[in-house]
C-alpha cells in the first residue's frame, strides 16, 4: 500500500485532546444506533474514532477514557513534537518564530537542492505544488524537502525497485537519517531536509515512524482490527502531519493549545491513507495484501476469499458505506482545523482535503466496485474545486 506521503496530509485542531473523539462517537452513534443491541464500550483517544466502532456500527457505543497501547505509542510522540515547538517559541522570546520569517534564498548548491525539491514536488503533487506557491520562500522550500523525503521513502517500498529492499536497507535508510539530522546529508535533497530541520522545530520520530510503516509493509499483509489499521496509518500518513505542522505554522490567533492541534494533526493523514486502502482494495488484493480490518469483515458476514473473488454484493455495499462513514468522520474533523493554519497555508490544505475526499464520492458511484474499478476525481472536477477552496481558505478565521 502506498503511503499518504504528500505534505497535504495534515491536521485538524480540537480544544481537548478527547474531545474529536468524543463528538464522532456521538455522531456514529446516532447514525448507526439499532434497538436490541447491547452497548460496547470503545476506548477514547487522540484519534476520532476507535477500533472497534465499525466492527459493531449497529451497537450503541459507550466510549470510555483509556487509550490502547497503539494510541498511547502516537500520543508520545505528539507530546514530544508539541513540547519542541513551545521550546522553541519560549527560547525565542516574544519577537516573529524564526520559521516564520522569510529568508533570502541561498543561491549556492542547497539553493540548488531545494530548487529540486520542487520540481520533484510539481511533477508528482501538482495540486499542492501550486499551492505553496502562496507561502512564504522559507515555508515553501521546507514543504518541498519534506515531501520529496517522504516520497523517496514510500517509493523504498512501493517503487520499481521495491523486489530488492530488505530490512537491513532500511536500517540503513534510517541511519541515514540519522545523519541528515545531523548535518551530515548524502546528496542534494538530503541536504535541503537537513537545512529544513535545522531552522524548524522537527522532531525526527515521525520521520523513524514512517520508516517504521515502510517496515510493516515488507512482512505484514493483514490487519486483524481497526487498531492495528490505525497505527499502519499513523506510520504512513499520521506522521506526514506531524512533521509538517512547524513549518505550515499555526495561525497567530489560533486559541488551539500546541499539544491539541498536534493531536489534531493525525486527522487528515489518517483519512487520506484510509482513502487510499478503500480506493485500491482490488490493486492491493492481486497483490495478495488486505488492507481491512479483518474483526469488522467477519462482523459483516465477509471472508478473505470474498475480497480475493472481488465480486460486488449488498454484503459488500454494507461493509463499505460503513468504511466511507468512518473516512468521512476524520475527513470532517480535519476540515475543522484549517482555520487553526497559518493563512499561508490553507489553501493547499483545504484544496487537497477535498480533492482527496471526492474518491470517497467517486467510489459510491461506482456503486461501491473497488476490485475492478478505480475511482478518481476528473480534472474538470479538481479545476472547479480549487477556486471554491481558495475562497473558502481566504475567509477562514
Amino acid at each position: 500500500m502506498a503511503s499518504s506521503s504528500s505534505a497535504a496530509a495534515l491536521w485538524t485542531a480540537a480544544p481537548h485532546p478527547h474531545g474529536s473523539c468524543i463528538r464522532i462517537h456521538a455522531i456514529f452513534h446516532q447514525r448507526h444506533q439499532r434497538r436490541g443491541r447491547r452497548p460496547v464500550v470503545v476506548a477514547s483517544s487522540v484519534r476520532p474514532l476507535q477500533a472497534a466502532s465499525l466492527a459493531v456500527a449497529t451497537a450503541p457505543v459507550a466510549v470510555a477514557s483509556r487509550r490502547t497501547a497503539a494510541e498511547e505509542a502516537v500520543y508520545e510522540v505528539v507530546l514530544r513534537q508539541a513540547a519542541l515547538v513551545e521550546e522553541a517559541t519560549h527560547r525565542r522570546g516574544a519577537g516573529a518564530p524564526r520559521w516564520a520569517e522569510e529568508d533570502a534564498v541561498d543561491w549556492g548548491l542547497l539553493g540548488d537542492a531545494y530548487h529540486r525539491c520542487g520540481e520533484v514536488c510539481a511533477e508528482y503533487a501538482k495540486t499542492f505544488y501550486l499551492g505553496t506557491q502562496l507561502m512564504t520562500p522559507e515555508r515553501r522550500k521546507a514543504v518541498w524537502a519534506i515531501y520529496v523525503w517522504c516520497r523517496r521513502t514510500d517509493e523504498l517500498v512501493d517503487g520499481p525497485n521495491s523486489s530488492y529492499i530488505t530490512p537491513k536497507a532500511l536500517d540503513r535508510w534510517e541511519k541515514r537519517l540519522e545523519d541528515l539530522f545531523e548535518g551530515r546529508p548524502y546528496d542534494m535533497y538530503d541536504a535541503a531536509l537537513s537545512d529544513t530541520v535545522s531552522k524548524f522545530p522537527v522532531d525526527i520520530q515521525p520521520f523513524k515512524d514512517m520508516i517504521e510503516g515502510m517496515r510493516l509493509d515488507l512482512w505484514k499483509s493483514r490487519y486483524r482490527s481497526f487498531d492495528e489499521l490505525y497505527l499502519y496509518c499513523y506510520y504512513v500518513a499520521g506522521t506526514v502531519g506531524l512533521m509538517t505542522v512547524p513549518v505550515m505554522g499555526i495561525a497567530p490567533d489560533s486559541k488551539a493549545s500546541t499539544e491539541s492541534v498536534y493531536n489534531a494533526a493525525l486527522a487528515l493523514g489518517i483519512a487520506n491513507q484510509l482513502t487510499n486502502i478503500l480506493r485500491d482494495v482490488g490493486e492491493d488484493s492481486r497483490r495478495g495484501r488486505i488492507y481491512l480490518p479483518l474483526d469488522e469483515l467477519a462482523e459483516a458476514g465477509l471472508t478473505e476469499e470474498d475480497i480475493f473473488r472481488g465480486k460486488v454484493t449488498d454484503k459488500w455495499r454494507k461493509f463499505m458505506k460503513g468504511q466511507i462513514l468512518r473516512a468521512r468522520l476524520f475527513f470532517d474533523e480535519a476540515e475543522k482545523g484549517v482555520a487553526h493554519l497559518d493563512s499561508a497555508s490553507r489553501w493547499p490544505v483545504l484544496a487537497s482535503l477535498w480533492l482527496y475526499r471526492q474518491i470517497l464520492d467517486a467510489i459510491e458511484a461506482n456503486d461501491y466496485n473497488n476490485f475492478t474499478k478505480r475511482a478518481y476525481v476528473n480534472k474538470a472536477k479538481k479545476l472547479l474545486s480549487l477556486p471554491v477552496a481558495y475562497a473558502r481558505a481566504a475567509v477562514a478565521s
